[in-house]
């Protein structure tokens, strides 16, 4: 059903106009003597076309239009004025004002009908537009979503790929994945930031994928040779997913490089000290140790919590930043939940 607006001063000329509108069929008028009140109205609702006299006390046609056409969202709906047959130059300004036709009077059936439906079969057409274009976004939106839930899936396995090689467990990645969003959300940054942090920190050892196994794997202690084979991974990391247009793999690639940077400089692959070190990489330094430490694995037994707590306690201002080591301690109970939630088998990263 469509809407149509009519404005008139006249209750005589709003019969006649509701009596036209009727005859064309799958319209409701709605009628009002008042502009101000019609102005009101269009302020919640949408009409579909406006039909409105240029001559009313208080305020005239012309600047009714110029106010209907400031309301949000009303800059494309038709708009019938009638005026005198003598009022070209009202005509002038109204089409400057945003009219978009005129009908004479006396008010002529056979053009009313013909103007109307033609003002109509316009606004047809721009729904029909609209909508095709709201079906078309939700289509780009669909895919759009698809693309990074698969972005989101090849990251993971990505990660996991890395793991493989190492004695970690998918658990691992999930908890410092957590708990580094829980670290960035207590220093005030903002949840899109927290979710792509979230996304990216499981690539942090990526690089360990290039390791040769007779080190990764190694059950005792590395060599000094052979734990500078071993630091590479930081820059083989980023080698492999830095150039990427993919935000997520962009700082994927900042984390690979910058999670082993130690806040006194004494770190690696750069020797960065300090605020020199990025903020996401300070982060997941905090978060990467920690479920480190409290992890069990095949070469070495799982720190308690307090001890692990003292340990970044201990380290702040020298291994890391002591504002990260702060907002995750500070968020202890979290922390506690992070760590029974993920336990040693695989969920999906959310």
């Amino acid at each position: 059903m469509e809407r149509v607006l009519i404005i008139d001063d006249s209750d005589i000329n709003l019969t006649l106009l509701k009596h036209l509108v009727l005859k064309l069929g799958g319209c409701e008028p709605l009628l009002f003597d008042d502009p101000l009140k019609a102005l009101d109205w269009c302020r919640e609702e949408v009409p579909d076309l406006v039909i409105v006299d240029y001559m009313m006390p208080g305020m005239d046609g012309l600047q009714f239009i110029q106010s209907f056409r400031a309301l949000h969202g009303l800059a494309e709906i038709p708009v019938l004025m009638i005026t005198a047959n003598d009022q070209k130059d009202i005509r002038y300004q109204a089409l400057q004002g945003g009219a978009n036709d005129f009908l004479t009077k006396p008010v002529d059936r056979n053009e009313f009908d013909a103007r109307a439906r033609n003002m109509l079969a316009l606004r047809q057409g721009q729904k029909f537009l609209a909508d095709r274009a709201l079906h078309l976004q939700a289509l780009v939106d669909e895919q759009m979503e698809r693309i990074r839930l698969q972005e989101r899936e090849l990251i993971y396995r990505l990660s996991r790929a890395a793991e493989f090689r190492d004695p970690e467990t998918g658990a691992h990645i999930q908890r410092m994945a957590h708990y580094s969003r829980l670290i960035a959300a207590r220093l005030g940054l903002d949840a899109a930031t927290q979710n792509l942090l979230l996304q990216a920190a499981p690539m942090h050892d990526v690089g360990k994928i290039g390791i040769p196994d007779y080190i990764l794997l190694k059950p005792g202690r590395l060599t000094p040779e052979e734990f500078e084979v071993m630091k590479g991974h930081a820059r083989l990391g980023y080698e492999l997913l830095t150039g990427s247009a993919s935000p997520v793999l962009q700082l994927g690639a900042e984390i690979a490089r910058s999670h082993h940077e130690k806040f006194d400089g004494s770190g690696y692959p750069l020797h960065l000290a300090g605020e020199a070190i990025p903020l996401m990489g300070r982060i997941v330094a905090v978060a990467d140790v920690f479920d480190a430490l409290t992890s069990e694995r095949p070469y070495k037994r799982a720190w308690s919590l307090e001890d692990a707590r003292k340990f970044l306690l201990d380290g702040r201002g020298s291994h890391f930043d002591p504002a990260c080591v702060e907002a995750f301690l500070g968020g202890w109970d979290e922390v506690l939940e992070i760590r029974a939630r993920f336990q040693d088998e695989e969920v999906p990263l959310i």
